[in-house]
């Protein structure tokens, strides 16, 4: 389950609270995949540079709230403006390998990032993933501009051999401030088509709609139906379209499209797909708009994706534990077993982590494979960990391997407790004894 979101965020800073853009009250199963596209984040140069040297405000905002939730960021990447984070599950951390990213720039002939696209491609389960967060040039007369920039996005190449371009994935989600209008129809019309809900009238003169039908290079995206109101431009924190001077005709200019590889020319000729050729499938479970949230004026539109994958990668490359009891007083030992595949290297490294970890240089401490290796056999080894780098209060950990050539984390443990040392015990010990022994001030007035 994929839950995928796009939003001009118009500078602002973070919103109290996402419960509902994240769907985190929701009934059903939770996601799997967190996909957060955002446009316009505040990127004065200040913050710009700032923010390079450390996580942006919304990447730590989106951090804080999915982190207790046993989500990690698995990847980001920033241009500008524009900001592409993904947030997994724990559980499919060792599934997940290849992971790059990529960014273009359009805006002011390509030499700032003001209008462009991010792009973070992976191998999900084995399958070929790409995901592309683009801010297209405005306006009613740039629909052209718009379709020559998404070209040259697709055209972009990530660094590394043998990865596929974001066209040669097997799914390819496109999504973002795509900026296209309604054309034709005068203001007026188009705000009570949206007043009674006649949504239908404006779908044939949306630009995209109108571009899906002539360009070859389109024609294979999918979209969802838009039974929303089109989502810019607003006043802030309301619901009244645009009543500044301008006065900016409404338009759908965030959305969310996907395309899943040769998916016509896998037809045979019964007319069928083939039992071999059926490998993955994506199906939108909901495309929605979400009024309630007013920092910009646009509003956030979100889609809830179900990915049927038919895994070409079965076990984690690696399988790893932690061994015995461990304590906070004494070293420890790892053991693991690597697959033949794993393409092992001398600065692979296991690292402990909180259970509610954010992302990967995240952890509390480390051990390299080999340098800490204590013992070997076929099936198996050893890494030493010293007792002086685990925290003292103990606490809920779990192990991850890290896999240096190919970028990622390979194997997982499954959460397990860490003791206390002594000597922390002893001190809370000591500070409750205390606690006791100073009476409060009320408490003894009240005697008296």
């Amino acid at each position: 389950r994929l839950h995928l979101v796009t939003w001009n965020v118009g500078t602002a800073a973070p919103p109290p609270d996402v419960t509902s853009l994240l769907q985190l009250n929701s009934l059903g199963p939770t996601m799997d995949m967190y996909v957060i596209g955002l446009q316009e984040v505040n990127s004065r140069i200040t913050n710009f540079l700032s923010d390079l040297a450390f996580d942006d405000p919304w990447s730590i905002f989106f951090m804080t709230v999915l982190s207790p939730l046993g989500y990690v960021k698995l990847s980001s990447v920033r241009m500008q403006g524009l900001l592409l984070l993904i947030f997994v599950k724990h559980v499919h951390l060792p599934f997940i390998q290849g992971i790059h990213t990529q960014y273009t720039r359009t805006g002011l002939y390509g030499y700032w990032g003001n209008k462009g696209g991010v792009s973070i491609r992976m191998s999900l389960y084995g399958h070929a993933i790409c995901f592309v967060n683009c801010h297209l040039p405005a306006h009613m007369e740039n629909t052209e501009q718009r379709l020559d920039d998404f070209e040259k996005i697709l055209e972009m190449q990530f660094e590394g051999e043998n990865i596929p371009s974001p066209l040669d994935h097997d799914v390819l989600f496109w999504f973002g401030d795509l900026n296209f209008r309604i054309a034709d129809y005068g203001i007026h019309f188009v705000r009570e088509s949206i007043n009674n809900k006649r949504y239908s009238l404006l779908w044939e003169k949306d630009q995209l709609n109108m571009a899906k039908k002539t360009e070859a290079f389109l024609k294979e995206f999918i979209e969802g139906p838009l039974q929303f109101k089109p989502t810019y431009k607003f006043d802030l924190y309301s619901d009244v379209y645009d009543t500044s001077e301008k006065k900016r005709k409404p338009a759908w200019t965030d959305r969310i499209l996907w395309r899943v590889k040769n998916l016509c020319q896998d037809v045979s000729k019964e007319g069928e797909f083939s039992e071999e050729e059926q490998t993955i499938s994506v199906t939108l479970n909901n495309y929605v708009s979400h009024m309630s949230y007013g920092i910009s004026d646009h509003k956030p539109v979100t889609g809830t994706f179900g990915l049927e994958l038919k895994p070409l990668l079965l076990v984690p490359l690696v399988v790893l534990n932690p061994e015995g009891e461990w304590s906070a007083d004494r070293d420890v030992t790892i053991r693991y077993s690597a697959g033949p595949e794993l393409p092992s290297s001398a600065w692979d490294w296991i690292g402990l982590f909180k259970v509610a970890f954010r992302h990967l240089n995240d952890y509390v401490t480390y051990a390299w494979v080999e340098d800490d290796e204590i013992s070997s056999n076929k099936d198996s080894k050893q890494v030493y960990m010293s007792a002086a780098e685990i925290p003292n209060m103990g606490g809920e950990f779990l192990l991850c391997y890290y896999s240096n050539n190919l970028q990622s984390i390979v194997g997982i443990s499954e959460p397990f407790q860490i003791q206390p040392s002594r000597t922390s015990i002893e001190k809370d010990l000591t500070q409750e004894e205390n606690s006791w022994m100073q009476k409060p001030d009320n408490l003894e007035s009240c005697d008296e």
